[in-house]
C-alpha cells in the first residue's frame, strides 16, 4: 500500500498538466490509506509555558471507552507525552481530555529485560523517534535498554500487545498507579486480574476501573510489588495504594509475547466480557486491521483531492483529533444490552453515556461537525446528557469523567439545541429542554464552589444577578464576570430557538430578550465589551488588554465578539458596517500587547498570540476563533477569505509543534476541518454556516442520509485564496453562507478562486447570515 502512495506522490509532483495530477490524486487517496496521513504526534511538542496542541499520541478507534499512549513522563503528570523526551516508562491506558484535567482510571504496561528494574524512573528506556511507529490504530517503539520491541493496537474497550523480545530474562510489568490499586496474578490461567482507582476528581466513591490482562505464554515466575515500590517476590496478589504486578519468561531472540487487555468500570465480569467480545481469538495483526478499518471508515467520510500532500497530512490529523473525543463509558453486558457506570451516582443504569468534553471549547465546532457528519452518533450523546442530567441533577458543561470544576459558561445548551434543530434523533427533547431551562433560571440545589471534587461547573454561576440585572456584576465576587454574562446570553438563545420549534412561544419570547442582554456591557465610549457593577456603572480601570478578570482565558478584544447570535446587533452598536470592519481590523493590525496582570504572570494563551504575528488575534484559544468569519456580516468577505487561508496554512501543520494553542477536545482541528472545507458555523443553532476560504481542489463529502456533496475549486492554490464566484448544483449562489438542509442534500458546490480579491461579490445586504435583529425586525 505504502509503496502506491509513494509512486503516486512521485508521479504526482511530475506531472504537468491538471488532468494528470487529479488522475494521481484519486490514485493517491483512494487506496483504503487515510490513517497514513495522519500524525497522532501532532501537537506533542508541548509544555505548561508554550502549547503546540497540548495532545499525546491517541492509539484509539474512534470515541473508544479506552485509549492507549507511551509515557515519557512520570505517573500523574499530565503532560503525559513530551515529544522532546527521549525515555518511555511504559505504555498506559488514559483517558485524558486535557493536561489541565489531567487523566482517570490509568495503568501501564512495561517489558524490561535481564537485571529486574519496576520501579518507574528505573525502568525507564531510552527511545527515539526514528524508532517509533505512531498510527492512529498502532504504536510500536524500540526500547533501547532492553533490545525490546513493543507494540499496542486498540478496540473500544480492549487493545492488543505484542512484545519482541532478545534472548535474555524478560519480564512485563503492569503498574496499577497510585490512588488505590490491586493486581492478582493467575498463573494457571495467564491472567493478571486487578483494579486501579486513580482519578483527577469527578468520580463516586465506588469508582473503579477493572482490567483483565491474558498472555500466550506460561509465567516462569511471578512478583508484585506494594506501597513505597516494595517487592514481594513470588507473590501473586497485591492491595493498597500503588500496586504492580510482574512476571517473567526466558526469551529466545525474536521470541513474542502476546497480552491481551480489557477493562471496565461496572465489574470484573465485565472486562472479561469485554475482552472477549472486541478482541477473543484474534491475532495481533487481525486486531491491528480491525482497527485501521474504523478509522479509515470514518475518515473516509471525506475525500481530499489536492496536490499539498502537507495540507492532507494536516487535514487528516486534524480530522482525526475531532473524532476522538467525547469517548464512549458504556459497555454492553451479557444480554448486549447498553449500560453504563454513571460517574454522577455510582450506580450501573441502562442506556448511554459519553464523557471527556469540555463544552466551552467544543460547542463552537466540533458538535456543529458531529450534527452534520455523525447525527446517528450526536444521538446517542445526547441520550448521554439527558442521563447525566437524571443523574446528577444537571447537565455536564466540563465531564471527567463526572462533573469537573472547569471554564465558564452555559454550552450545554447550544449543543443541545442545535442538534435538536438539526433533525437528531432525540427521544429526551423534552426532559433536555427541562434541563436547559433548570440551568437559566435556578441555582437552588447546586453545590458550592468550595475546591476538590464539586460540581461548580454545572449550572450558572450568577444567575440571579443575570436574570435580574441582565449581566452577572464585576463587583459581587464573582469571577469572569463579562464572558459569562456573554456567554449566557448566547445560551439563552439557543433555548429560545428550540423551545420556538418545540411550540413553546412564550418560553421563546422570553429567552430571545433575555439574549439580548449582551447589549448591557457593550461600553459606547470605547466600544469593547467591559465589566459592569451592581449599581450599572461600568468597572474602572479599563483596559481592554487585560487578559482574565472580567473575562476567561482573553480580553476584551477577544470576547466582545462572543455575539454569535446578533452580530447585526453589535455592529449597530459599534456604528454601522464600516466601523464594525475597521473595529476587526483593529485586532490583528495592532501589536500584541496585552496585561497579564490578572494571572500575575504571562500565561501559555497570552504566550502563544504574542508569538503568532497576527496583532491581538489569538487563534490558540477558542474566544475568538470565529471572529474572522464576521467580516462577511460587514459585505468584506473578501478579508474573511484571505485571514482564514493565512492561519489554515500558517498556524497549523501535521508536526509536533502543528498547532498554536490547545488543541481542546478537537475544537481547534475542527475549526481546520471546517474551514479547509471552505465554511464555518459562527452559530450553533441556526442552520447557516458561514462561508471562508475552501483550501482544496476538491473535497467530496459522504453523509449519513446517502447523499455526497462535491466541494470544487479547481483554480485553488498558494495564491488563489479569494472567491471570484460561487455555484451550487449549477446556480450562481452569491451569498456568504450556505444552508444545512441545502448542504445535506447534496450536489456540487463550485467555487471560482482568484489571487485578487472580488470585492462585489456577495455584497449585498441579503447576502450576509444570520442575525436575530434583522429576523425580529
Amino acid at each position: 500500500m505504502r509503496k502506491v502512495l509513494y509512486i503516486a506522490i512521485f508521479i504526482l509532483i511530475s506531472c504537468s498538466t491538471k488532468e494528470k495530477k487529479e488522475e494521481v490524486y484519486s490514485l493517491v487517496l483512494s487506496d483504503n490509506n487515510l490513517v497514513d496521513f495522519v500524525n497522532p504526534l501532532m501537537g506533542t511538542d508541548s509544555s505548561f509555558e508554550l502549547s503546540n496542541g497540548n495532545t499525546y499520541p491517541a492509539i484509539a478507534t474512534p470515541w473508544g471507552m479506552n485509549f492507549w499512549t507511551p509515557m515519557t513522563s512520570k505517573m500523574g503528570d499530565g503532560w503525559t507525552y513530551k515529544y522532546d523526551e527521549n525515555k518511555i516508562r511504559g505504555i498506559k491506558q488514559t483517558h485524558q481530555p486535557s493536561p489541565w484535567i489531567n487523566d482517570y482510571a490509568a495503568f501501564s504496561l512495561m517489558a524490561v529485560t535481564g537485571d529486574l528494574k519496576f520501579q518507574e524512573d528505573e525502568r525507564q528506556s531510552w527511545f527515539s523517534h526514528k524508532a517509533e511507529t505512531v498510527k492512529p490504530h498502532h504504536y510500536s517503539v524500540y526500547l533501547a535498554d532492553y533490545d525490546v520491541t513493543a507494540e499496542v493496537t486498540p478496540t473500544d474497550r480492549a487493545a492488543h500487545f505484542q512484545f519482541t523480545f532478545p534472548e535474555n530474562q524478560s519480564y512485563i510489568l503492569l503498574d496499577g498507579f497510585f490512588k488505590g490499586s490491586m493486581v492478582k496474578i493467575i498463573p494457571e490461567e495467564r491472567k493478571i486480574i486487578g483494579y486501579c482507582r486513580n482519578n483527577s476528581g469527578g468520580v463516586p466513591d465506588n469508582f473503579h476501573n477493572y482490567f483483565v490482562a491474558e498472555f500466550d505464554k506460561d509465567f516462569q515466575l511471578t512478583h508484585t510489588w506494594g506501597d513505597n515500590w516494595t517487592l514481594s517476590e513470588n507473590s501473586k496478589e497485591s492491595e493498597g495504594d500503588h500496586v504492580g504486578a510482574i512476571v517473567g519468561f526466558k526469551t529466545k531472540r525474536g521470541e513474542t509475547v502476546h497480552v491481551k487487555v480489557a477493562s471496565s468500570f461496572i465489574s470484573l465480569e465485565q472486562a472479561k466480557l469485554n475482552l472477549d467480545r472486541e478482541i477473543g481469538a484474534d491475532s495481533f495483526e487481525t486486531t491491528k486491521a480491525k482497527a485501521k478499518n474504523a478509522w479509515e471508515k470514518q475518515l473516509g467520510r471525506i475525500k481530499i483531492e489536492d496536490d499539498n500532500i502537507d495540507n492532507i497530512r494536516t487535514f487528516y490529523s486534524c480530522l482525526y483529533r475531532v473524532l476522538l473525543f467525547p469517548r464512549k463509558l458504556h459497555e454492553f453486558d451479557a444480554q448486549n444490552q447498553t449500560v453504563h457506570y454513571s460517574p454522577y451516582n455510582g450506580e450501573v443504569l441502562p442506556g448511554y453515556m459519553f464523557t471527556d468534553n469540555g463544552f466551552w471549547d467544543t460547542f463552537r465546532a466540533v458538535f456543529p461537525f458531529f450534527n452534520l457528519m455523525y447525527p446517528e452518533l450526536n444521538a446517542q450523546i445526547m441520550e448521554g446528557l439527558a442521563n447525566t442530567y437524571k443523574e446528577s441533577g444537571w447537565l455536564p458543561e466540563w465531564a471527567s469523567p463526572g462533573h469537573r470544576d472547569c471554564m465558564v459558561g452555559s454550552n450545554s445548551a447550544p449543543n443541545i439545541a442545535d442538534a435538536f434543530l438539526k433533525g437528531v434523533d432525540m427521544t429526551d427533547a423534552g426532559v433536555l429542554l427541562e434541563a436547559m431551562l433548570k440551568n437559566a433560571t435556578t441555582s437552588e440545589g447546586r453545590p458550592a464552589s468550595n475546591g476538590g471534587n464539586t460540581l461548580k461547573s454545572v449550572g450558572r454561576e450568577g444567575i440571579e444577578y443575570y436574570n435580574k440585572l441582565g449581566y452577572v456584576p464585576y463587583d459581587v465576587g464573582i469571577k469572569e464576570n463579562a464572558a459569562r454574562t456573554l456567554e449566557y446570553a448566547y445560551a439563552d438563545f439557543t433555548i429560545a430557538q428550540m423551545a420556538d420549534k418545540l411550540g413553546k412561544k412564550d418560553i421563546a419570547e422570553t429567552f430571545y430578550k433575555r439574549s439580548l442582554n449582551y447589549k448591557n456591557l457593550f461600553d459606547p465610549e470605547t466600544k469593547w465589551m467591559r465589566g459592569k457593577n451592581e449599581d450599572g456603572t461600568f468597572q474602572s480601570p479599563f483596559n481592554p488588554l487585560k487578559w482574565g478578570d472580567a473575562f476567561t482565558e482573553g480580553n476584551s478584544l477577544h470576547y466582545t465578539w462572543s455575539v454569535f447570535h446578533d452580530i447585526n446587533g453589535l455592529m449597530e452598536l459599534m456604528g454601522g458596517k464600516k466601523a464594525f470592519e475597521n473595529k476587526l481590523d483593529e485586532v490583528f493590525n495592532m501589536p500584541p500587547d496585552f496585561d497579564d496582570s490578572y494571572y500575575g504572570f504571562t500565561i501559555h494563551e497570552i504566550r502563544e498570540m504574542q508569538i503568532m504575528n497576527m496583532g491581538n488575534y489569538a487563534h490558540g484559544n477558542q474566544p475568538i476563533q470565529h471572529m474572522i468569519y464576521l467580516y462577511n456580516y460587514a459585505n468584506t468577505s473578501y478579508k474573511a477569505q484571505e485571514k482564514v487561508r493565512e492561519v489554515l496554512t500558517k498556524l497549523y501543520s501535521a508536526t509536533p509543534d502543528g498547532y498554536c494553542g490547545d488543541e481542546d477536545n478537537g475544537q481547534t482541528s475542527a475549526w481546520y476541518v471546517f474551514s479547509a472545507l471552505g465554511f464555518y458555523p459562527v452559530t450553533p443553532a441556526v442552520n447557516q454556516y458561514v462561508i471562508g476560504s475552501p483550501l482544496f481542489k476538491k473535497a467530496t463529502i459522504n453523509f449519513e442520509n446517502g447523499n455526497t456533496l462535491v466541494i470544487s475549486a479547481p483554480e485553488n492554490s498558494k495564491d488563489n485564496v479569494y472567491i471570484n464566484g460561487a455555484s451550487l448544483n449549477g446556480e450562481a449562489h452569491n451569498k456568504t453562507f450556505l444552508n444545512f438542509e441545502t448542504l445535506k442534500e447534496g450536489g456540487t458546490l463550485t467555487f471560482d478562486m482568484s489571487a485578487t480579491p472580488n470585492k462585489t461579490w456577495a455584497s449585498t445586504n441579503e447576502a450576509v447570515p444570520y442575525s436575530l435583529s434583522l429576523t425580529k425586525k
